[in-house]
């Protein structure tokens, strides 16, 4: 059996290997045959390399024979894992795409002996990613004064020790993060640089270089400070930070003696004098103890109920949200429209439907001849509820137990308004208005009267804009916002109707 030689850099990424694995696939040459080597690396027992002359020149001779495929889920898996370092992944990663021919689902297999190691080698990939992203640390340099010029860019250096090839895979990430600046960092791996405008990437290894921004001493203070003596997890920090780590960050020569003192402070804090909690903190331990439902005084204006919603602390919502959004139009009204809760623009402005879906539902009236000034528009829920993600507050359905708490001031705004067409937005409103027995799935686009004589009122279910958003613009998307218009023409022909 022909054996070929194919040596690859240290550092080589994934198209090198790729050019390589393909001759040789598209040839059907053995993953036995091909012996995968590190230039500069290892040689064999005797310290010598035998092969028929250049590796892919000779694999090249041979004539094709077949055409090569592979899914794009197992080039994925590929490309991730040759960032690795260990020697051996060029061989495993051929042979991984040699088995595959044969069987398409192999990547799929867990289990398999290949697969693992190679799913093995890409969490190491990405939690070497993950140290470089929060061990990094850049000191500012000096920027030389040019004649003439000024407002130059500041300019930082850093120094890390990464485990495996992840230089280019991370370097955007860098870049989007301190795009204000330029910066380089140096590795024994090569080094990534960003001058504002151009992301390069160099494979020529680096030596450490001495850095000082002269805020040593200060930056020491500052993580003095912050140690939580109380929370000491050595063992932790051991394996979080290892060594490589570890003896690159100015901070950990204080560790062993904040760690030697941290059984003593912990002592002093237990006999210190306990402090009433802030202001804010009371608010939030006291919500267990808040009133099952809002405190309703008398009043006989959609302002002074207004004026009372703005102090509601029925639930827990108030504590988190920015304001109660009241509701808002004339007081007159023939038509309520009444939705789920406020959004998060309705929150820092205070004003309903006035987010990504109250601007749907604009757009939706307009269509259909409905001028939104005449209709009278609430929420069942008064606070924003959410959940952070981030930066980002991401919406939450309100439970059963905010509705009820909310449910005495849209009862208290019905009376007020008196309107003769209620319209629901979505499931929760029409919860909020007919209780637990109606499923929206069931009456979604439909109406019907409540009441006789003169206290009937129309009632109309229709899916909330926010609903619509989410289905996007597929089909099902374009069949529901359909439906959505069709019902908002209903209010158009309700205010034409004489006598309503």
């Amino acid at each position: 059996m022909t054996r070929y030689v194919l040596t690859l850099e240290d550092n080589a990424d994934f198209e090198p290997w790729r050019e390589m694995a393909r001759a040789a696939l598209q040839r059907a040459v053995l993953p036995e045959a091909l012996d995968w080597r590190i230039r500069g690396g290892e040689t064999d027992l005797f310290g010598q390399i035998t092969d028929n002359g250049d590796g892919l020149e000779a694999l090249t001779a041979v004539p094709v024979v077949k055409t090569v495929t592979l899914r794009a889920s197992c080039l994925a898996l590929l490309r991730d894992m040759l960032c690795h370092s260990d020697p051996a992944r060029f061989a495993l990663a051929y042979r991984i795409a040699w088995r595959v021919q044969g069987n398409p689902h192999l990547p799929e297999v867990a289990t398999d002996a290949d697969i693992a190691r190679a799913r093995q080698m890409v969490r190491q990939n990405r939690q070497d990613c993950h140290k470089m992203m929060a061990f990094v640390r850049f000191r500012e340099q000096p920027v030389p004064q040019r004649e003439g010029q000024g407002g130059e860019r500041r300019r930082f250096l850093a120094w890390f020790e990464p485990q495996h090839h992840i230089l280019e895979r991370i370097a955007p990430f860098f870049a989007k993060r301190f795009t204000d600046m330029d910066w380089i960092i140096l590795t024994p791996r090569g080094s990534i640089c960003w001058d504002g405008k151009d992301l390069a990437y160099s494979s020529e290894p680096c030596e450490q270089p001495e850095l000082d921004d002269g805020f040593g001493e200060l930056w020491d203070t500052y993580y003095a400070s912050t140690f939580n003596p109380a929370r000491v997890r050595t063992k932790a920090m051991r394996r979080e930070m290892p060594g490589r780590y570890w003896k690159n960050l100015p901070e950990t020569r204080l560790i062993p003696q904040l760690v030697a003192g941290a059984e003593v402070r912990v002592r002093t804090m237990a006999e210190q004098e306990l402090q009433p909690a802030p202001a804010f903190h009371e608010r939030l331990r006291s919500r267990e103890q808040l009133p099952a439902e809002p405190m309703l005084d008398t009043t006989e204006t959609l302002e002074g109920l207004a004026a009372q919603i703005r102090t509601c602390t029925a639930c827990p919502l108030h504590c988190s949200a920015t304001q109660a959004v009241v509701g808002e139009g004339p007081a007159d009204a023939r038509i309520m429209v009444v939705g789920e809760q406020p959004g998060d623009q309705e929150d820092l402005a205070g004003r309903p439907f006035v987010g990504p879906a109250g601007q749907l539902l604009h757009k939706a009236l307009g269509e259909a001849g409905v001028d939104r000034g005449a209709l009278y528009l609430t929420n069942a829920v008064k606070h924003f509820r959410f959940r952070l993600q981030g930066r980002r507050r991401i919406h939450q359905s309100p439970d059963v137990g905010h509705v009820a708490a909310c449910r005495p001031w849209l009862e208290q705004e019905i009376a007020l308004v008196r309107p003769k067409l209620i319209v629901s937005l979505g499931a929760t409103a029409l919860r909020a208005l007919d209780g637990p027995g109606m499923a929206m799935a069931d009456v979604r686009g439909t109406s019907w009267t409540v009441g006789t004589g003169e206290n009937a009122v129309r009632r109309l279910a229709l899916a909330h804009p926010s609903w619509l958003l989410r289905l996007g613009e597929g089909a099902q998307g374009n069949a529901e916002r359909r439906n959505f218009s069709k019902g908002l023409t209903r209010l158009r022909e309700f205010l034409d109707q004489p006598g309503t």
